[in-house]
């Protein structure tokens, strides 16, 4: 890469880093929870999120930004939680970055949210060099992908805090290998985390929507959020 370009780059995310850690403070203070969820085009990463919303919404203070190249079909789609939500529309960028959170998150009250979601563009490769001050860092990738993204993609599980498979339902269809897949992840990233869920079936949401809790109590201490849910059947 030609040196001007690299010291475009590094000035870009120096600043990005900065106001990230503004944005974390801000988070801090107010007692919000925040986590980002980043996935490819086509993991089910919209539709998790909408039935994550839906879960949590009779027992915390929930909120979402929705990152999208364009339209705002996705947050419409997310507003049927009854949630508040915003479309950040971001054009040819292909992520998100800590600027365009700060101005999505112009007039809402953050202290009345106990935990916030941000969508991030559907890529595997730009939102991982971008901190955007969240507290847990998902990276979603479905059955239908095959089990070796995480070898195709390692940065972005690298930075990530926690790896979902997405449509478990469609496992047996598309014979997807589970345990390949986690040794795949655990190839990247020895010791993550890995959650196998289904946003059609149900199966695997209750562990994280769980998992959520439980980290938003252990950071911030809501008293607003009642013990965990039950399973869901």
């Amino acid at each position: 890469m030609h040196p001007r370009l690299v010291e475009v780059r590094q000035k870009v995310l120096k600043r990005n880093d900065l106001l990230a850690r503004e944005l974390r403070e801000r988070f801090r203070a107010a007692g919000v929870f925040v986590v980002t969820l980043v996935s490819s085009p086509g993991s089910g990463k919209t539709a998790f999120l909408e039935k994550t919303l839906s879960l949590l919404q009779p027992q915390m203070r929930v909120a979402a930004l929705v990152g999208d190249l364009a339209t705002d079909n996705d947050a419409v789609r997310l507003a049927r939680s009854m949630v508040p939500v915003r479309q950040i529309t971001t054009g040819t960028v292909c992520h998100l970055d800590a600027e365009m959170i700060d101005k999505a998150l112009s007039g809402w009250n953050l202290s009345e949210f106990d935990l916030l979601f941000v969508e991030n563009v559907g890529n595997l490769v730009c939102p991982s060099s971008y901190d955007l001050g969240e507290d847990l860092r998902a990276v979603l990738m479905s059955v239908t992908e095959g089990e070796d993204k995480p070898l195709k993609y390692p940065t972005i599980f690298n930075t990530a805090d926690l790896a979902v498979i997405t449509k478990m339902d469609l496992a047996v269809a598309v014979e997807f290998d589970s345990e390949a897949a986690k040794r795949n992840i655990g190839a990247v990233r020895p010791g993550m985390e890995v959650l196998a869920v289904s946003s059609k079936t149900g199966e695997g949401l209750d562990l994280w929507v769980n998992r959520l809790i439980q980290a938003a109590l252990q950071k911030h201490g809501s008293a607003n959020v009642r013990p965990l849910i039950e399973a869901q059947n």
